[in-house]
């Protein structure tokens, strides 16, 4: 797929308007050398990866909110409405941000700025995703889970998307606390209520999520710095972002190991804890290292990627600890 043209891009900025005051999608409808289905282009909307991210989160808090397996339909209702509310925000964030998706290399081939979904068309379909996931997970969960999930979704569409993003250089720190909220919602769904274990694990992905995406942005830097949008890689000396990452780790890792107690854990989750936080605190110190002493220079997107892949591996095997452990108690 091709972007929209250079000339374009080079009068575009981040206060939504392209040359000619259009945006991405009104230049070229339909401009696309490797067309996708319609199907597929809005499904791309939804972000798919990001999705299952989400859902990974999700469904072992069940298990431990359980105490063990949870009724199948509710396991199914509560990550169909999760999907559905995850598609929903991340729509809304390229229906807004699609002025800057031309911009950057790392998202030109999206949907809206190819043309291959209408504005108007990437709208309603966000906004009928969002309302259907609170109706469902209202309607086969309970009103907790689903007002949580409004929550989720309007802070993330609205709080971090369209306020944060392009203001803060602490954009990610504060709007992934939406990325939070699936902690909350299944263990709401289970339960109809909350305590403090979902409360620590939502601390857990509060303070995962810097040292997660800052490696993405040091990699992508000169396209955030095109589109003006201030992460901290771009505002900030490299030295400071790898000392802020590292502390980000040590407080997640922290946290992970305060629900040890608290939620009673057993020996499968607390050795991995323990293992799976070392081994991402020595990534950790080992890129301030690298960073200190070669900068924001090419040859460090290499281990700032290392360190991206490696936050994902984290969070999946901790999560799935936490899905193993209820039944260890079960057993023994």
């Amino acid at each position: 797929m091709t972007a929209t043209d250079p000339d374009a891009r080079k009068d575009a900025s981040p206060s939504g308007k392209l040359a000619g005051d259009q945006l991405p999608g009104e230049l070229h409808p339909g401009r696309s050398g490797h067309k996708r289905s319609t199907v597929m282009a809005y499904v791309s909307l939804t972000k798919p990866r990001v999705m299952e991210l989400l859902l990974v989160t999700t469904a072992p808090v069940m298990f431990l909110a359980e105490g063990g397996l949870p009724p199948l339909w509710l396991l199914v209702a509560t990550l169909v409405g999760g999907a559905m509310a995850a598609g929903s925000a991340g729509a809304l964030n390229c229906y807004y941000d699609r002025d800057i998706d031309a911009v950057m290399h790392r998202t030109e081939n999206r949907p809206l700025v190819t043309g291959e979904v209408s504005p108007r068309g990437a709208l309603i379909f966000a906004l009928v995703l969002g309302i259907g996931s609170i109706v469902w997970l209202g309607g086969f969960t309970n009103w907790v889970a689903a007002g949580l999930t409004a929550i989720a979704i309007g802070f993330y569409a609205v709080i971090y998307t369209m306020i944060l993003k392009r203001r803060t250089r602490q954009n990610i720190v504060w709007g992934g606390a939406a990325g939070c909220m699936p902690v909350l919602i299944g263990w709401s769904a289970v339960t109809g209520g909350l305590s403090w274990e979902p409360v620590l694990l939502f601390l857990v992905i509060f303070f995962w999520t810097p040292p997660h995406y800052w490696p993405l942005a040091i990699k992508y830097r000169a396209d955030y710095e095109a589109a003006e949008v201030p992460m901290l890689p771009v505002v900030a000396p490299s030295r400071t972002v790898s000392r802020q990452v590292l502390l980000y780790a040590w407080a997640m890792v922290a946290s992970s190991l305060v629900l040890v107690p608290v939620g009673h854990m057993d020996v499968v989750y607390t050795a991995t804890a323990v293992a799976v936080g070392a081994w991402f605190l020595i990534q950790c110190h080992q890129l301030q290292r690298q960073v200190g002493t070669q900068g924001f220079e090419e040859r460090i997107s290499g281990p700032a990627m290392k360190l991206f892949h490696g936050s994902i591996t984290y969070l999946s095997i901790l999560f799935v600890a936490i899905a193993v452990d209820p039944f260890v108690h079960l057993w023994s």
